[in-house]
């Protein structure tokens, strides 16, 4: 990371702790603002936090690696989750997130992928039972899915940003 984009996530990290009048028990709201902005918890961001709430960086780690909503890694554009849970299992989930695995070249050690376009998850539920198996990518629900439908709907979306970069 360059230090110009070190100082944005610095500064930007001292606006968030400011809006929220440096008050520790917020600090989960903090995170959450900090992640949306940045899709993760970089590192500077996360020190930085510490220094304004004057409590130790263990503190503010220990807080964003407790909670799974948070990541210390980028993710993609697009976070892919395929329900693991009995109903999805049951349906043959496993298959799905093999096929759509195979249309994707991960950061080694990763689940996001080198072009930074998608990071895939297992979720332990969707809630969705009913429609299962069930694929979420980031708010939109793909219900009833298949391992070729759902490789298909990771293609289409490559397709869409690849069309889109190229436009501009």
């Amino acid at each position: 990371m360059n230090e110009l984009s070190k100082d944005k996530i610095i500064s930007f990290t001292q606006e968030v702790a400011l809006r929220h009048n440096y008050n520790r028990s917020e600090v989960i709201g903090m995170l959450q603002e900090i992640q949306e902005n940045y899709h993760y918890l970089p590192e500077s961001a996360l020190n930085e936090l510490s220094k304004c709430l004057k409590v130790t960086p263990q503190t503010i780690y220990g807080i964003a690696t407790f909670y799974a909503q948070f990541s210390l890694d980028p993710k993609g554009k697009y976070i892919v989750k395929i329900c693991d849970g009995t109903a999805c299992h049951v349906k043959n989930s496993r298959k799905i997130y093999d096929a759509v695995e195979k249309k994707m070249k991960f950061i080694p050690g990763k689940r996001t992928t080198v072009d930074g376009l998608f990071t895939l998850e297992t979720v332990s539920c969707l809630g969705a039972c009913g429609i299962a198996p069930v694929m979420v990518i980031n708010d939109k629900v793909y219900a009833q899915m298949d391992p070729e439908a759902a490789a298909g709907v990771i293609e289409t979306l490559a397709k869409q940003e690849t069309e889109s970069a190229e436009e501009q």
